[in-house]
């Protein structure tokens, strides 16, 4: 429930993103920023979120996050000035890391490990609902009552899930010195994490996950036949849920996430050639996204299979954090200057490329590992 407060944070800016001139006329291209900002913030805090997080608890961290997340969301609704609201945007995009640094690491911790593959899977989930919900009820709202109706209505959420969770979660126990927050040390931190086959791997391959999934369904639409456009676009990022929620819960009993992961992304890339042979066939579309469904909650549960303690999980997940915002922010770009350039021919190599490209990334890791 908190990771789909902190993927509403993205989505409901994306979902209405249409409606801001009314707020902010005249402004132009800046608002382009109103979406940015938190990804951008994502890519320069991401390791340091896990470090602060792991610092000061994850029960604390969570709850500072939400109450911080609903303050924010309360302001927006009072249509500050332009500055103001890109100065909140800011401070959300640090509010949305703790989340999703702090509520993994903590389902990992509380949940027994014969539950994590699915629990974990579950949390994998909350951007694709998140946005299913804002599309279905978020954007209406907004269109009935106004823009600041759904910053009112996130606020609240937010607010209602750090009640909840005040009453409700427990402490996880101390484990260890917390780690120091000094520039030195958290440059080393970098370098500790982006050195170790264990924690990195998580994030080397949602970089290429992440690099794909926006991008595909960005660029996809107009190569789909009309008629069927809509219910295939419709249907992929479900497809994807369905999937991540019964055969890769299923396939996570019966091998390692890092396997599951490294199926999903070899499937995807045969996907991407089926695509390539028939261009915007609808079934090879959605089984693209069924494929990608498998990696994307593989990839949360791998973080507590190659880290056991909670802060090594804070610090992987601070890094896929950091890996995904780029991810999710470079490939629309790229791949729209790909099909730009050389049709839609750039859509299945750039793509089917990433798919690959983390498929190695998770072989060459799990060699650095040993057996």
């Amino acid at each position: 429930g908190a990771g789909l407060g902190a993927a509403a944070q993205y989505g409901k800016i994306s979902v209405i993103f249409d409606m801001l001139p009314q707020l902010y006329p005249a402004v132009g291209p800046a608002l382009g920023f109103m979406v940015s900002l938190v990804g951008f913030v994502g890519i320069l805090l991401g390791v340091v979120a896990g470090l602060v997080v792991a610092r000061i608890r994850y029960r604390r961290a969570l709850l500072w996050a939400l109450w911080t997340g609903a303050a924010i969301s309360l302001l927006q609704a009072l249509q500050p000035p332009l500055w103001l609201m890109l100065a909140s945007r800011v401070a959300e995009g640090a509010s949305h890391l703790a989340v999703v640094v702090a509520a993994p690491t903590l389902i990992a911790q509380i949940s027994a490990p014969r539950h994590r593959g699915f629990t974990l899977t579950l949390w994998g989930t909350f951007f694709g609902v998140a946005f299913a919900v804002l599309a279905l009820a978020g954007r209406p709202l907004a269109q009935s009552y106004g823009v600041p109706a759904l910053f009112l209505a996130h606020a609240l959420y937010l607010a209602a899930f750090a009640l909840l969770l005040s009453a409700r979660l427990r402490r996880l126990p101390q484990e260890g010195p917390p780690p120091s927050l000094s520039p030195g040390k958290i440059l080393r931190q970098h370098l500790e994490i982006y050195r170790s086959p264990r924690l990195v791997a998580p994030a080397a391959g949602w970089l290429f996950y992440t690099f794909s999934f926006v991008s595909v369904l960005t660029v996809l639409p107009p190569y789909v036949d009309a008629a069927h456009r809509t219910l295939v676009m419709g249907a992929m990022p479900l497809a994807g849920i369905a999937v991540s929620m019964t055969l890769g819960v299923a396939l996570l009993k019966r091998m390692t996430a890092v396997r599951v992961i490294e199926l999903g992304f070899a499937l995807s890339a045969l996907c991407m050639a089926w695509l390539w042979l028939w261009p915007g066939h609808p079934a090879a579309a959605i089984a693209l996204a069924a494929s990608m469904g498998l990696v994307q909650g593989a990839s949360f549960a791998a973080v507590p299979q190659l880290n056991d303690k909670a802060q090594a999980q804070a610090r992987a997940n601070g890094a896929m954090a950091q890996m995904g915002n780029l991810g999710n922010t470079m490939g629309t770009p790229i791949m729209a200057a790909a099909v730009a350039g050389v049709g839609f021919a750039g859509l299945p190599l750039l793509a089917g490329g990433a798919f690959l490209a983390g498929l190695g990334a998770h072989v060459l890791l799990g060699r650095l590992r040993g057996p």
